[in-house]
């Protein structure tokens, strides 16, 4: 049986997170729609869920145990490390969950504990 970790999170996302969900945003949405949903992301309450759920709510991939970032954060995980939470926006129009700041966090996680609750800020 695999060694039980200990993941520890700040409580609130890193203010760089922010801008990285932005431009990822602004990839799916206009400028004014991305301003909008990273206010919306600032001010959201804190939620949980399990990391097994979001990933079947975005329909993403796990990512390989071979990425770089992926890799990172592992070590952070394994040293001790607070991990910022994850940001979420719900598309309503295909129904799925735009991971928009926190993707390899979200694996390194995984591949630790799938029922991990991770705190996130959704809109």
């Amino acid at each position: 049986m695999a060694e039980q970790i200990e993941i520890t999170w700040l409580s609130e996302p890193e203010e760089k997170d922010y801008p990285a969900a932005g431009a990822y945003l602004s990839l799916l949405h206009d400028d004014t729609d991305v301003k909008t949903l990273v206010k919306k992301l600032k001010k959201a309450p804190a939620s949980r869920f399990k990391a097994k759920d979001i990933f079947r709510a975005s329909g993403l991939s796990l990512l390989g145990i071979s990425n770089f970032h992926l890799e990172k954060d592992r070590q952070k995980i394994k040293d001790g490390t607070p991990l910022s939470p994850i940001l979420l926006v719900r598309d309503g129009r295909t129904g799925r969950v735009i991971i928009a700041d926190g993707y390899h966090r979200l694996c390194a996680v995984y591949s630790f504990n799938e029922d991990e609750l991770i705190p996130c800020r959704i809109v």
